[in-house]
């Protein structure tokens, strides 16, 4: 990039993130890269599951869907709370479900040749 590049003013110059921010960032596209942790994030951002819900939604076996939500609450992604004996599991916060949604709109792109959005 060259100094006159920035001159009108289209893409100002944005702080850099730290080294603890990007692999934060890492380790979470990391968690979304598997196909059935992908699906189940879609569910858990747009509200709450226990683990049967989830295996029969997704037709996963329930010890599967056990050990990736066990990966997922490790990375920071799910959020638990128990409900008598059951566990039910949602989506952490409004950033981890605008995460998963952009990534799922960008992706029908890709797949229905719908156009892109200009900036």
């Amino acid at each position: 990039m060259y100094a006159r590049d920035n001159a009108s003013g289209a893409n100002p110059p944005q702080e850099q993130p730290t080294s603890a921010q990007v692999e934060a960032a890492v380790e979470a596209f990391r968690m979304l890269s598997d196909a059935t942790r992908l699906r189940l994030m879609w569910l858990l951002a747009s509200g709450e599951y226990d683990v049967g819900s989830l295996a029969e939604t997704i037709a996963v076996a329930r010890p599967s869907v056990s050990q990736h939500l066990a990966k997922l609450r490790l990375a920071g992604l799910v959020h638990t709370r128990r409900d008598g004996r059951r566990v039910l599991y949602r989506a952490r916060d409004v950033h981890v479900c605008t995460l998963i949604g952009e990534a799922l709109f960008h992706a029908d792109h890709e797949v229905s040749n719908i156009p892109r959005h200009q900036d």
